[in-house]
């Protein structure tokens, strides 16, 4: 298939993103009330406003901009915590990203694609560990499997695995660009979000470090988004690889991006990722980092994107060790992977780690996350509601703004969290759990409480899949 030529988009203007940065990077007490105060409205912030949080250094001023994320957060998202694991289904690659071991140079990397009955079964593994949202990724090579339909067989394979009660109810989609006429067929598979990494922003490190592959072409995958919100998704994940560049720059043009969707289509993106570059198999860039982020600034960067774009979960993977996923918790992070395998095949062969795609920082189980979670005061999520009711995009983002979005997620949070704990938790994380669940509902509104507890009460009476 010859795919069409890329076009430089228009909203990223690198040189007004250095000079918003340089003009405010002189730590100015009065100007960073300002934003904070502006920030606790929870309206958002521009790119000035971001680039002042960034400039912080003094450390009464970052605690403020922490508690004042910590109040953004738990005002809109409440204590809730969604959860969800990836499905590597293939690791073959046609790219060459210097920093990462599915590049199609390593020949240490054992190369495999799952068939879709070793789909099956991963899916099957997941479902017994109490998962019900699952991330497919592949690597950007599927010729040997069948093209692009390999990857619309490999959906509805997952969806297709019942076990007893528990089953995946929502797949999203971590995937090479696409055209829009692929962005209709996956629209057509019924997943929940399409999620791509930008890599970095930076057109001079992003040329360096993708030197060869269709990835090698920064527009053609910058303007993903566009042709997949064009075809009609209307959920989308972006992401960057922090270590790269300039993490400064990097949210400033990320922000731009999102910035760029709201005026085309209405609805910026629904989750943003933040990955920090890990050691993987035969990089040496992947242990050296261009640009590494510090552990604080890594916080920072996470209460600021918190604070800029509100309303739009903020996503922490296994790449951090427990310790850290922790801290970030409150800073602003609504959704975490547990129990994460980075190799096609990896949940059903625990010992299949020669073919991950990078190091992971967090090795604990679902079951160990999900009991430290609630000991935290957290409440675990497994809810897919709002996807499967058409609360999605706009509508999604209408009803967040207005606070009415946590009329539906703390009781749905509630009802999935307790229908893992009885189908799938130890005595340890039961007793944790209802401890949760007990706080959360007297901690509601009285309407929401109610609903909350009516939820409950059906799923300790047999049912499952219950939600408002």
């Amino acid at each position: 298939m010859t795919l069409p030529a890329s076009q430089a988009p228009d909203w990223l203007d690198a040189g007004r993103i250095r000079s918003t940065l340089a003009r405010n990077a002189v730590e100015d007490t009065r100007r960073v009330a300002e934003v904070l105060t502006k920030a606790r409205e929870m309206k958002g912030l521009d790119l000035d406003d971001v680039a002042v949080l960034a400039a912080l250094t003094r450390p009464d001023l970052i605690e403020e901009m922490y508690a004042a994320a910590k109040q953004v957060k738990e005002a809109i998202y409440g204590r809730r915590m969604v959860f969800f694991a990836p499905l590597y289904i293939s690791n073959r690659c046609s790219n060459e990203c210097l920093y990462c071991a599915f590049r199609a140079s390593n020949k240490a990397l054992v190369r495999h694609t799952l068939s879709q009955q070793e789909i099956a079964r991963e899916t099957e593994i997941l479902i017994d560990q109490g998962h019900k949202r699952v991330l497919m990724v592949a690597g950007e090579s599927y010729a040997g499997a069948g093209g692009f339909s390999y990857v619309l067989d490999s959906i509805a394979t997952i969806y297709s695995v019942q076990k007893g009660a528990g089953a995946i109810r929502r797949v999203n989609a971590n995937l090479a660009p696409l055209t829009v006429e692929e962005f209709r067929a996956l629209h057509g598979a019924g997943i929940g979000t399409y999620q791509l990494f930008q890599e970095t922003y930076d057109r001079e490190v992003y040329a360096a470090t993708h030197p060869k592959g269709r990835k090698a072409d920064f527009d053609w995958r910058v303007t993903a988004f566009d042709r997949a919100m064009t075809a009609g998704i209307d959920d989308v994940g972006m992401g960057l690889l922090f270590g790269l560049a300039d993490w400064r720059f990097e949210i400033l043009a990320l922000l731009s991006h999102i910035a760029h969707l709201e005026e085309r289509f209405g609805v910026g993106c629904h989750t943003i990722s933040v990955p920090r570059m890990e050691p993987a198999s035969g990089s040496d860039m992947a242990t050296c980092p261009p640009q590494p982020v510090s552990d604080e600034d890594f916080k920072k960067l996470v209460a600021i994107l918190r604070l800029a774009v509100p309303y739009t979960g903020l996503i922490m993977s296994t790449r951090e060790n427990a310790a850290m996923r922790r801290e970030t918790y409150a800073l602003g992070v609504s959704q975490i992977s547990a129990g994460s395998r980075t190799n096609p095949g990896g949940y059903a062969d625990e010992q299949r780690f020669e073919s991950g795609q990078f190091q992971l920082g967090d090795h604990r189980s679902l079951e160990e996350v999900v009991q430290d979670i609630a000991e935290m005061g957290y409440i675990p999520s497994f809810c897919t509601a709002c996807y499967r009711v058409g609360r999605t995009g706009g509508d999604f983002m209408d009803l967040a703004k207005t606070g009415e979005i946590k009329e539906k997620c703390g009781p749905n949070a509630v009802g999935t969290f307790l229908e893992y704990l009885l189908d799938y938790g130890n005595p340890a994380t039961l007793a944790a759990g209802e401890k949760a669940i007990a706080a959360e509902i007297a901690a509601m509104d009285p309407k929401d409480g109610r609903v909350a507890q009516r939820l409950a009460d059906m799923v300790r009476a047999g049912k499952r899949d219950v939600f408002c």
